[in-house]
Order: structure tokens, then sequence, then C-alpha cells
């Protein structure tokens, strides 16, 4: 009956000049709720970080996460509401990361978010947390439409994908294993600058030399991509220092490391965008913030006559202003109306 009737309620929002969404991202460390009006214009977005408890662990740890998003989420929600000087009542509809992510911490913001959407009967839209990430660009770009080519690369999920509209995503290529992000994490670790890694390889990489060949490509004629060999491979020749004795040539590593990575990447992504004839290449996740990354891909989208949009850093990590924005496309088109039993789903297809 809820459902039935939201669909009805929708209908009428499809209809109004300007349509506000309150949006809601708890995946993973990150409590955000942002309030975002048309898709494209961020009133505010909230963000409680919990990267100085989980570098204690050396990683995030689920149960902790679970535990400080019930903590933070109530007050996100005050400082976002305030910040973008609206109430409740004046929100068309709550949208909500329903997957993929850790199950615990997305369980609190979909238990946060039906609660919200069923006590002032306003609809609950899902959103894909994967496909939100590209929506970010939406509200940097503000005359940015689709088709396009994009790559989403972050801690959880690498992906070639083209999108064909706001809504629907076609894959095209995929990691076969590790995330870039993840990879970044573990060779962090194994060289000691601990967590977060991709940040602090980053920094590291630009004070060393690409000359360290770990392995070859072998998915080189693929849109697919691998990185547990390349991680693997550092990790090998870490510990055949160590045996050694001899002094591990951190920034090198990361420069060598990030270069294998990355090239591999933007060279994928730009031959998606020549093989499908698209002009526009756009990137997303947290690990768009990369600066290497960025870097070869405007250099190398100049090159080939392809036009290259990145999000701000604020909106590279996970933030609920994408999964508003995303959330406000889904209403318009009707995808992602749900019913007050949503559930939290830890993988998910994009």
């Amino acid at each position: 009956m809820y459902k039935e009737e939201m669909l009805k309620v929708c209908d009428e929002i499809q209809k109004k000049s300007d349509v506000l969404i309150l949006g809601i991202e708890s995946s993973c460390d990150e409590t955000s709720i942002a309030v975002v009006k048309n898709g494209r214009e961020v009133l505010s977005n909230t963000v409680s970080s919990q990267i100085d408890i989980h570098t204690r662990f050396g990683g995030v740890v689920p149960e902790v996460a679970s535990r400080n998003h019930i903590e933070a989420i109530q007050s996100v929600l005050n400082t976002s509401l305030t910040e973008a000087g609206v109430k409740l009542e004046d929100i068309d509809a709550i949208a909500v990361t329903y997957g993929a992510g850790l199950i615990g911490a997305l369980m609190v913001g979909v238990s946060f978010a039906k609660s919200l959407a069923y006590a002032l009967n306003k609809p609950l839209i899902a959103v894909n947390h994967i496909k939100g990430h590209m929506s970010a660009n939406y509200i940097e770009h503000k005359d940015l439409q689709p088709p396009f080519i994009g790559l989403i690369v972050s801690g959880g999920h690498t992906a070639i994908v083209e999108v064909q509209n706001y809504v629907n995503q076609k894959l095209i290529g995929s990691t076969l294993d590790d995330a870039i992000g993840e990879a970044y994490d573990k060779v962090a670790r194994v060289i000691g600058l601990g967590y977060p890694g991709g940040p602090k390889v980053d920094k590291c990489a630009k004070l060393g030399k690409n000359n360290i060949k770990f392995v070859k490509d072998a998915l080189k004629n693929s849109f697919d991509c691998s990185f547990s060999g390349l991680k693997t491979a550092v990790i090998n020749y870490v510990n055949s220092l160590n045996q050694k004795g001899k002094e591990i040539p951190v920034n090198d590593i990361c420069a060598s490391f990030q270069a294998q990575s990355v090239d591999g990447l933007v060279e994928r992504a730009l031959k998606a965008c020549k093989k499908f004839n698209y002009k526009k290449l756009c990137v997303a996740g947290g690990v768009s913030a990369n600066s290497y990354l960025r870097e070869r891909l405007m250099t190398r989208g100049k090159q080939e006559g392809i036009e290259i949009f990145v999000p701000s850093l604020k909106l590279c990590t996970d933030n609920a202003a994408m999964i508003a924005s995303l959330g406000y496309f889904n209403l318009m088109n009707n995808v992602g109306i749900s019913d007050i039993d949503l559930d939290a789903v830890s993988n998910i297809e994009i």
C-alpha cells in the first residue's frame, strides 16, 4: 500500500519545477546526508568521517563502522538540514544507498531512511552506490548530459561503463579481482605507509621514479583489468629486499606501482571511448582524486581528442550529494521507487 501511494506522489513531484531530495550514504566509513535540488544544486552535503578511528586498526572494521554510523546519523541529519535552510517537511523524497557496501553500515542508513520516509509519508528511493559515484559529475559539471563513457575507480570497485542515460549504465569491463583502491591500501600497508593508502602512495610517488617493473599487463587487449598480480609482485619485491637486509625504496615503489596500475586503466577507458564512438569520458570514485590519474587522463585525453570530466575532490569520496543526485534522476524516471521493506544488499551489479 505504501509503495502504491508513493507512486502517485512521485507523479505529482515530477511536475514540480524544483525538487528537493534528501540523500543518505552509509556504505562504508562515511556517514553523510545531503540536500540536493533538481539533481545538480547542492544545498548541503554533510560528511562525518571515521578515517581517524579506523587508522588505528590499519583499515575499516565493519562492526566499528556500523556503531559509529548509529551514533552520528541523527546529528549529521540535523546539520545538513540547517545548512540547507530547509525542514524535513520541505523534502520531496528520501534517497538512500542500499548497496553495495558493508552490510551492517548499509543497514544503518537504510533503516534510518525508511523511518524518515514512512514518518513523513515521502517516497523512498533506492540508490546503487556504484552508479551514484558517476552522478558526482552532474553536480560538478552542470551542463553534462549522457551518453558517455564512465570510469569508476574506488576502494571497492573498478569498472568501465557506457553511461547510456541518467539511470542506466552498461558494463564494458571491470577488475577480475581486487579493486584499484584496495590494491593501493594493501601496497601502502606492506611498505609501512598505513591507512588510508591511496593519498599516501600518491604523495610518495611524486618523490620517486617509475623504475621498477613489477608485472606485464596480460590483459592489455581487454577492457577487463587485474590488480592482484601487481599487488602480489610488490609484496614479493618488498619481502625479497627485507630478506636480503636491503633498504626499501618506498618512493620508487609507489611511483612504479602507481604508473603500472593507472596507465593501463587510462588506456582502456580511452580505447572504450574510441570503440563506442564517444568524445566524453567521466571519472568517478575515491581514486579519481588521485593526482597521477587526473594528470594522465587530461594528457592522454587531449592527445586523443576526448574531453575528460572529473568531480572536485570533495565529491570523489563517498558522499550523500551524489546519492541525492542519482535519487532525483531515479525518481524522475520511476526507477528505484521502493516499498518500506527495502533491504540493504552488500553486493549489487552495475
